[in-house]
């Protein structure tokens, strides 16, 4: 049995109150009228980042119309930042811990021989989803109770003045909106239960009655996440940007998290063999595990590709414009993103021996996990913040606060259960597999 070491549990706690009393202050410190506003871009006007700002507001004083909504945008944006900040690091962890809980799924469909040694390591990581969607939900919640401005198509004067946002509004309504985050999630965590349960249950099982149900129930589950992932990217990050669609964006949202939880999968790995638990998983199916990183590293940096490339082509102007504010105004994280999520892994795990190395994989983890995390900061932040972004307090203590939480929870989950399955199947071929 893995005990939780308190160090970690220190760690853990001491990144959540930070993560707590940054949150706060962002908050906190988030302009409350269009003075502090003024205040803030009269500020910050001698600085590259803001100048263009200030001089379309000088420019702009005469014409007082003009300038108070150019204000009130502003005002907008700057209020979004620290929910925006909040629910990039929510939508992101919680995802995490979902790739992970479809890497599972897809290993019982396909009766893997290699990993059952570590189903015990995916289920204490997919501990953090039923925590991660009770948060995510209530988030949403307090979207559509007009708490702040991330979705603009939930504002009925916005609706009401945008003929594209109308012609959605039978989709983009709230009640029918908040019903399928309900469905998605429920159904998400129901998987994850029942599976889990099967799991011990076939431990204590003479015969295997309980694997076979698990994968008759992860069969159905694969089909229904397919479905409700697709959606669920429209629903909660594509809808943000409501004038914008893209018919390749599900798949493209599934590959950063997906690679995500796979990375994941392994750090944890490596960590508790680190600490002398896991004695049956080996090199190999550490390897195998670094595959799946580079593969999936790959197939996301296609998606990026193809999605970018045939909206340059054509041209259009509603379609070109999510490019356009990414490259001008988020120049850096944009590419940068693809840096770290295609050139890193690509140059670092594309050699055999490396995939074993365990130094060289945590740093290539953790330089994929960031750029993951940078990536669904591209896809939120333009449509919520504009071009008043940067990585400040409210973005790193939103990560701090959900790290923490996810290291809590999925280590303390790792303690309720032996992390070796006793009577799967493929037990023994999984002890003793080797590439």
């Amino acid at each position: 049995m893995y005990t939780f070491s308190s160090k970690l549990k220190t760690f853990a706690l001491i990144l959540m109150i930070l993560g707590v009393l940054g949150i706060g202050y962002g908050f906190l410190t988030a302009p409350k009228d269009i003075q502090e506003v003024e205040k803030i871009l009269a500020a910050d006007a001698h600085e590259g980042h803001h100048e263009a700002h200030a001089v379309a507001v000088e420019n702009s004083i005469q014409e007082a119309a003009e300038h108070k909504e150019h204000l009130e945008h502003v005002l907008h944006q700057l209020q979004n930042k620290p929910w925006a900040a909040l629910y990039v690091a929510c939508i992101f962890f919680m995802l995490v811990s979902m790739g992970v809980l479809a890497f599972y799924a897809i290993q019982q469909v396909a009766q893997a021989g290699w990993s059952p040694v570590l189903f015990r390591v995916m289920q204490g990581i997919t501990a953090y989803l039923p925590v991660g969607s009770v948060i995510f939900f209530v988030f949403l919640v307090l979207c559509g109770l007009h708490f702040n401005h991330l979705f603009i198509w939930l504002d009925p004067e916005v609706v009401a003045h945008d003929k594209i946002i109308a012609n959605k509004s039978g989709y983009l309504n709230f009640p029918f909106w908040i019903v399928r985050a309900a469905i998605f999630l429920i159904g998400w965590n129901l998987y994850r239960y029942f599976s889990r349960k099967n799991c011990l249950a076939q431990d204590e099982s003479k015969d295997d009655s309980f694997y076979k149900k698990n994968f008759n129930i992860s069969a159905m589950f694969l089909v229904f996440f397919i479905v409700t992932e697709s959606i669920m990217s429209w629903d909660w990050i594509m809808s943000i940007d409501p004038h914008w669609s893209s018919t390749l964006f599900g798949w493209y949202v599934f590959a950063s998290f997906f690679v995500s939880g796979i990375t994941t999968i392994c750090m944890v790995t490596l960590y508790l063999k680190s600490k002398g638990y896991l004695e049956n998983v080996n090199t190999s199916h550490i390897h195998d595990l670094a595959k799946f990183m580079f593969g999936i590293s790959v197939f996301w940096t296609y998606l990026w590709f193809s999605q970018f490339m045939l909206i340059w082509y054509a041209n259009i102007p509603e379609e070109v414009t999510y490019f356009v504010t990414r490259i001008q105004l988020y120049n850096l994280p944009f590419f940068g993103a693809v840096v770290m999520n295609f050139v890193f892994p690509i140059l670092i795990l594309i050699n055999t021996d490396f995939k074993r190395i365990t130094w060289v994989l945590v740093m290539a983890g953790t330089v994929i996990l960031f750029g993951h995390y940078i990536d669904f900061f591209n896809m939120i932040m333009p449509s919520t913040v504009g071009d008043q972004w940067f990585i400040g307090i409210s973005e790193i203590s939103s990560v701090f606060f959900f790290f923490g939480l996810f290291i809590f929870v999925v280590f303390t989950a790792l303690t309720k259960a032996p992390l070796m399955p006793k009577r799967n199947p493929y037990i023994e071929e999984s002890k003793h597999f080797h590439y």
